[in-house]
This record gives structure tokens, sequence and C-alpha cells, in this order.
């Protein structure tokens, strides 16, 4: 049985590149949860009711822009590279929109408090893109795919 029918058997859950973007994006999850109780709970401290609301949007902001990376990885994963490559760019592009959008329209805004955002965001972004190095850098996928004998 060749490499291919054998993936094509066991289902999409054996393949290694879908597995390694499952990491990333469970890992990132994971890490926002984490950063969003952490954060919550200091920003409580720090600001009251603003702090909150800052590490609230951080986290918001945080899963637009790193988790539509993740997702349009996982869902094109196995498709052509013209594929990937169009719709990779096509939500960076999408996302940089909505987030300079967003960073624009919250700037005025002064119910959160600023430095709670900047700081929930800034370990946001950076811890997820960390975790997704750790995903790529642990993942076996094979660089060539074996020929049948």
């Amino acid at each position: 049985m060749s490499a291919p029918d054998l993936a094509a058997e066991l289902g999409p859950a054996s393949d290694p590149v879908r597995a390694v973007f499952r990491t990333a994006l469970r890992d990132m999850l994971r890490l926002l949860v984490v950063l969003g109780v952490l954060g919550v709970a200091v920003g409580a401290l720090v600001a009251g009711r603003p702090g909150v609301w800052g590490a609230l949007l951080a986290l918001g902001v945080t899963l637009v822009f790193s988790g539509t990376t993740v997702a349009s990885m996982l869902a094109t994963a196995n498709s052509a590279p013209a594929t990937t490559g169009t719709v990779i760019t096509g939500a960076w592009l999408a996302k940089m929109i909505v987030v300079i959008a967003l960073l624009a329209v919250l700037r005025e805004l002064d119910f959160y408090h600023h430095t709670v955002f900047g700081v929930v965001l800034l370990a946001g972004v950076l811890g997820s893109a960390l975790l997704d190095y750790r995903a790529v850098s642990r993942g076996r996928v094979p660089y060539v795919q074996p020929t049948p004998d």
C-alpha cells in the first residue's frame, strides 16, 4: 500500500501537516485562556473596570490577528500552493485592514485602559508567534513523499 493510499485510508486525522496547524491553533487558544485569566485579573487590580476591558479587547484583537493565519493554513493545508498562497495573502490583507481599522477606532475611546490593552496584546501576539514556531519546528512533516514501488 502506497503512502497516499495509507493517508487516504487513515483519514485527515493522520495528515501531519494538519496536525501541526491543529497543534498551533490549540496552543494559541490555550494561551489566550491563560492570558485572559491573568490579563483580566491584573487589569482589574491595576485599573479596575477599564483594565478588564483593556485585557478583553486585547484578547479579541490577538484572536483576530493570530488566529486568522493559523485558521487559513489549516483550511488550505492540502491545497495547491497557488490556492494556499492566495488564501494566506487574502487573509493577511483582510486581517491588516480589520486590525488597523479596529485600532484606529479604539484609539479614540477611553472606556478601557490603554496600557493594559497594549501589554496583553503584545504578550498575546508574541506568545502566539512563539507557539506557532514551536508547533512547526516540532512537527513531523516529511519533506518528500515516497513513491510506490
